[in-house]
C-alpha cells in the first residue's frame, strides 16, 4: 500500500530535519518497530536521514 503523496512529502521534510529515523509525525522509530521501519524504506524516506 503506497503513501498518500502529501504524506509522503511532509514525512520526508520532517526527516531531513532529524538524525535517527522518525515516522511521518516527527518521533523517533522504535528499531523494534519493524512495520514501520519497512515502510520507511520502501518509500525511500530512509535516504532523507540528516547526517
Amino acid at each position: 500500500m503506497a503513501l498518500d503523496a502529501i504524506i509522503k512529502r511532509n514525512w520526508i521534510e520532517i526527516q531531513k530535519k532529524n538524525t535517527v529515523p522518525v515516522n511521518a509525525i516527527g518521533v523517533k522509530i522504535n528499531p523494534k518497530d519493524e512495520r514501520t521501519l519497512k515502510v520507511w524504506k520502501d518509500e525511500g524516506i530512509d535516504v532523507f536521514v540528516k547526517k
